[in-house]
């Protein structure tokens, strides 16, 4: 009988989840899959059967968990996960959306996925991804603004699994106070602390020549359109985005842990 899988680190992309999936895989109680981002509950086929063969067969009972990101954007996902395992646990990591989207079309570009400049992209760009056509390729690739929509994502997990199950983090926290964020994590799953780890920055951003950079009016596009949905991540999780508004300088923009 395949063993459920535990915990999931079901979001945000480009906000700190490879990072934190390679903390996770050295702590002794957390049983690591073969590879990030199984993207098993992703897909609209779920073989529940298939897991096993992403972990070890000698994991001796430690918590099994997938670090896939696109799981707290993508349809159904979340859905199919509670079918799964209703007890597991989910973490999320969120950013500033402007930053994220900028990060993501970075990852794009580097590619050789996304030929649009960034302030195309963000505006007519988003056509590339039709409303009727939710589960097509273009809403992983393009979808530089829809992922920003946090709100949503957090309301979608609320109804899905309780309140305790979840837990809500910032990028920006865990890239300033890496120990911090990790004990909050082991408390989370009631596991004992990680002791001492030196910091690490796992899947920086492409060091590459980028032909064009964000703008002040790129940035308060992505806000304006965010706005209301922030104001409801904000409330649902507790969180303090203030840093997150007119914070960035451009057009250097900080680089969080991606």
């Amino acid at each position: 009988m395949t063993r459920p899988i535990d915990l999931f680190v079901a979001g945000s992309q480009k906000c700190g989840t490879t990072t934190l999936h390679a903390y996770l895989r050295q702590h002794p109680a957390l049983s690591p899959p073969r590879a990030k981002e199984l993207h098993v509950f992703d897909r609209e086929c779920l073989d529940d059967g298939e897991l096993d063969r992403h972990f070890p067969a000698d994991d001796h009972g430690r918590l099994r968990y997938d670090a896939t990101p696109a799981y707290g954007y993508w349809p159904g996902a979340l859905s199919r996960i509670r079918d799964h395992n209703a007890r597991a646990r989910l973490i999320f990591l969120f950013r500033d959306p402007f930053a994220r989207a900028w990060s993501h079309w970075c990852m794009e570009f580097a590619r050789g996925d996304e030929d649009l400049p960034f302030a195309e992209a963000i505006r007519h760009g988003r056509a590339r991804m039709p409303r009727a056509a939710r589960e097509e390729a273009a809403w992983r690739h393009f979808s530089y603004i829809e992922r920003g929509y946090y709100g949503a994502q957090v309301a979608r997990a609320l109804r899905l699994f309780p309140r305790g199950q979840l837990l809500f983090l910032k990028a920006e926290d865990f890239a300033r106070d890496h120990a911090g964020t990790l004990r909050r994590i082991t408390d989370f799953l009631s596991i004992a602390p990680f002791g001492y780890r030196p910091a690490l920055r796992e899947n920086a951003r492409a060091n590459r020549h980028y032909p064009i950079w964000p703008t002040a009016q790129d940035r308060d596009l992505v806000f304006a359109e965010l706005r209301h949905d922030l104001g409801l991540f904000s409330r649902l999780t507790g969180l303090d985005i203030h840093d997150w508004h007119g914070a960035i300088d451009l057009p250097d923009l900080p680089m969080a842990a991606e």
